[in-house]
């Protein structure tokens, strides 16, 4: 996904100079090749990032359109009342984007596991919350949040499914993207935990259950409309997020499927309201915690069983 993103950044620096990028001492190698062809562009202030948010407000103010860039939680909670006051109050063209969503740096201990920042950036008016589910809708992303005004929460991590899922498929802010059709159960997903939610799909369809799997990678706007559709056609739904269960995806699509009053079995997968103070590798960390595929697998079958 990361890459993805730099793809795109840099094309898009080449086509209109009012982009800026912003980093917090973070990304060397990365971002050689932008910081040598856009050097009016390029700008490190160093592990500050409470002040990247200031300039990058300034800037925008100005009439530029600015990217921001750091690890996660650096980016949103170190960050939050000047992305709240000065950035998201005053509606500028602003991008957020944080490296290292959920349990992408597990290695590094809790500090550095993102599973609080969407129900946080989501709570905030005038913020747009993008997750992609995948390096495809990564690189389409950066175009649209570059496109669109205001606010914008990208979180992307590491690897990802480079293709888009069918040819004609399209990708569109604020629009859910089925990745395999099913009229059994409906499997909703944010970030690059999908593809575990597409390994547990292979694995219910051998077991004869046809499994719908679903990229939410807006999580606001949500794509209500998609929700609604899957909650009245399967009438189950598990959402899968590597973030707390409480104020992320599952808590939107719960917000959703109550007010419209849709009778549909919801089972949220998700961090557990606790911190995640083991350390280890993404797969690990998703596997102690329950968030792997075989866990994905169990609890869909308790859906289909107990319906």
């Amino acid at each position: 996904m990361r890459d993805a993103f730099v793809k795109r950044l840099n094309e898009l620096a080449s086509e209109d100079k009012s982009l800026i990028f912003i980093t917090a001492d973070l990304g060397f190698g990365v971002f050689d090749e932008f910081s040598k062809n856009f050097p009016s562009q390029y700008l490190n202030v160093g592990v500050a990032e409470q002040n990247m948010i200031g300039i990058a407000t300034g800037l925008a103010l100005e009439g530029r359109k600015v990217f921001v860039y750091s690890i996660a939680n650096f980016a949103t909670l170190r960050c939050l009342e000047q992305i709240r006051n000065d950035a998201a109050y005053h509606e500028v063209n602003l991008t957020i984007v944080a490296s290292g969503g959920g349990f992408t740096y597990g290695a590094l201990g809790m500090s550095h596991h993102a599973t609080e920042d969407i129900s946080i950036m989501r709570s905030i008016p005038n913020i747009k919350v993008v997750s992609p589910c995948t390096a495809w809708e990564t690189y389409h992303a950066t175009d649209e949040l570059f496109q669109s005004n205001g606010v914008s929460y990208l979180r992307i991590e590491k690897g990802g499914i480079q293709s888009p899922p069918n040819e004609d498929s399209i990708f569109e802010l604020g629009k859910a993207i089925e990745m395999k059709a099913g009229g059994d159960i409906t499997i909703i997903a944010t970030g690059g935990i999908i593809e575990d939610c597409l390994k547990a799909a292979d694995k219910l369809e051998k077991k004869g259950v046809d499994a719908q799997v679903i990229s939410m990678h807006t999580i606001k706007p949500l794509d209500e409309y998609f929700v609604k559709e899957c909650a009245i056609k399967n009438k189950k739904i598990i959402t899968v997020e590597e973030h707390n269960k409480i104020g992320g995806l599952g808590s939107a699509v719960s917000e959703v499927i109550a007010q419209s009053n849709i009778d549909c079995c919801l089972k949220i997968v998700a961090l557990d309201d606790k911190f995640s103070s083991v350390v280890g590798s993404q797969e690990f960390l998703r596997k102690y915690y329950g968030l792997d595929s075989a866990t994905i697998y169990k609890e869909a079958l308790k859906l289909i069983e107990h319906s």
